[in-house]
């Protein structure tokens, strides 16, 4: 679709009310006299304009965290947040699945990325777990998505989520590695040990696992609430889905890591493995669980975009979109199949 407003499309139109009495600027921002001009399209998740992404109507929020610190093998993952934002806004906003275009009717609101401090790691997710508390606090109940940057931004995050809790929450982590590592190259917070810097808090479902180290399960040996699902599994049939739903409590995290996906449909990552998931399969379940446990917040991390190969982004882009959908879709008719 053309980077264009278009007064036709909702949610990619409109340029708010009618400013006020004496007022010279619309909500475009720009004189009222030319905001009929063909402007681009807001550099929001979608596209969405003013009047679809404004926060007080807004049922979803986008907060990006452009965080790289402590990767290990391929780096970039700081500008996947950007990459992720700039792909959406070429997105057809219906939505088979629902039946509708889901963004301007659940409108999401798109903040400014996070700059964390660069005084090294534990600084860093010191500071985000404070900022993250106080996001959650003004979104209310508003369902944020976070957009990575490495893995270890999923952390604080969830441990912010978790002491909004009275129950112990589980986290739904779909990832290629277990990370679990107590500490990796001297650093707890390393993108290794993202799910290792949370059990205290949280139970951990892994799923389309397909490289740990020893250390690793030894740690998942030593936890009750640590469960793993390896890709392989999932291959000969789909009965690993039921028994991930089985081992999820009512409450749940879900944070995607995308080297989870084959690298033949995500090669944009920093330590791709072979084999892992597919778009429809996993789509599948995610709706299942969106439908049947109560979702509380969910992040997606560890694009890492390849110059000039603009598939990944825009995957990553569209799975986005499908969170927000499936967290939704009791607001939606479903499927039209009779067109």
């Amino acid at each position: 679709m053309p980077n264009r407003r278009d007064p036709d499309q909702e949610g990619r139109g409109s340029s708010g009310a009618e400013p006020p009495p004496g007022s010279h600027r619309g909500r475009l921002g720009v004189p009222h006299a030319v905001r009929d001009l063909p402007w681009e399209l807001p550099h929001t998740f979608l596209g969405l304009d003013e009047a679809a992404s404004d926060f007080q109507s807004a049922s979803a929020v986008i907060l990006p965290v452009p965080y790289e610190s402590t990767t290990s093998y391929g780096g970039g993952a700081k500008a996947g947040p950007s990459a992720i934002l700039e792909a959406s806004r070429f997105i057809e906003l219906y939505d088979q699945e629902m039946g509708a275009e889901v963004g301007a009717a659940v409108g999401i609101h798109t903040l400014p990325a996070l700059e964390l401090t660069r005084a090294g790691a534990t600084a860093a997710m010191a500071e985000l777990r404070a900022a993250h508390d106080r996001v959650l606090e003004v979104a209310g109940d508003r369902f944020v998505v976070m957009l990575g940057g490495e893995h270890s931004v999923s952390s604080p995050a969830i441990r912010s989520h978790a002491a909004r809790q009275e129950d112990r929450i589980t986290v739904l982590q779909l990832d290629a590695h277990a990370d679990l590592r107590p500490e990796y190259e001297g650093s707890p917070n390393s993108h290794a040990s993202a799910m290792a810097r949370v059990l205290d808090v949280a139970d951990v479902v892994g799923v389309g696992l397909r490289a740990v180290s020893g250390e690793e399960m030894e740690v998942a040996a030593a936890h009750d609430g640590v469960h793993l699902i390896w890709a392989d599994e999932m291959w000969a049939d789909d009965r690993w889905m039921d028994r991930a739903l089985d081992l999820l409590s009512p409450k749940v995290y879900i944070t995607y890591d995308v080297d989870y996906l084959d690298p033949a449909h995500m090669p944009s990552t920093g330590t791709p493995e072979p084999g892992g998931g597919d778009w429809y399969r996993t789509n599948r379940f995610l709706k299942r669980v969106f439908r049947e446990r109560e979702v509380i917040g969910c992040d997606v991390v560890e694009l890492a975009p390849t110059p000039g190969l603009h598939a990944p982004d825009f995957l990553v882009a569209k799975l986005v979109y499908k969170l927000i959908a499936y967290r939704f879709q009791d607001r939606f008719p479903g499927p039209v199949f009779d067109v």
